[in-house]
């Protein structure tokens, strides 16, 4: 790559013990997850209904860890400050679920987050054409968004290079996140790839051990 990458691993709790969600975020960020992930969805923009800001603002005193939300709802824009004022760092979000795709964006960044935008196995890369400037992030979807433990789409490899391309021409740091399907196995053709922050939920969750899990994610990555 054109340039170098600090690379940064994302919990997602969506596969975690929800009966003891606390003791979850305790011990993966104590295994050394970098952020916090919240998969939050609607049962309309997804076929699926997970969390809201009260989850957020709850655990938001228990970690010190980034808290990187991706929202999975439409219409979107009502949400955001109810996430940014949970405590939430990162506010990522879908372009279909938006009326105004720049508008969001500087809503998130009022708001107080760094904004991301969210792109689907199918969703066209032209949505980055005139806002890839001023986001912070964007996330590749691997799976299609509505429910965690999907296998990874291999297709989206090529997306992923795709955006790689277009963030290393910027003058400024935009992250290049992948969700879906990230595991130990498959986590360095995923980097190679182009992504250097990388969501992964039952991949860690459905291990006996966080700890070790991540530790052999950062040395698959080491390798590269």
């Amino acid at each position: 790559m054109s340039k170098p990458r600090t690379f940064r691993i994302a919990a997602s709790i969506l596969s975690a013990d929800f009966a003891r969600l606390g003791e979850e975020v305790d011990r993966v960020v104590a295994a050394g997850a970098d952020l916090v992930h919240f998969d939050v969805m609607d049962n309309h923009y997804v076929p699926n209904l997970t969390i809201g800001p009260m989850v957020c603002k709850a655990l938001r005193p228990r970690t010190a860890a980034l808290i990187d939300v991706h929202l999975m709802v439409k219409p979107v824009d009502g949400i955001v400050p109810d996430f940014a004022e949970a405590g939430a760092d990162l506010i990522s979000f879908h372009p279909e679920a938006s009326e105004h795709v720049d508008r969001t964006i500087r809503l998130i960044k009022e708001s107080g987050c760094r904004a991301g935008l969210v792109l689907n196995p199918a969703t066209p890369l032209a949505y980055l054409d005139h806002v890839l400037d001023e986001l912070d992030l964007v996330l590749v979807m691997s799976v299609n968004p509505g429910f965690g433990g999907q296998k990874f789409i291999a297709y989206t490899l090529d997306k992923l290079r795709a955006v790689r391309n277009r963030i290393d021409r910027l003058a400024r740091e935009v992250w290049l996140e992948v969700d879906g399907g990230v595991k130990v196995q498959n986590i360095a053709s995923v980097a190679r790839a182009g992504a250097d922050t990388f969501v992964s939920g039952s991949g860690i969750f459905s291990t006996p051990d966080y700890a070790e899990t991540i530790a052999a994610m950062r040395t698959e990555l080491a390798k590269l």
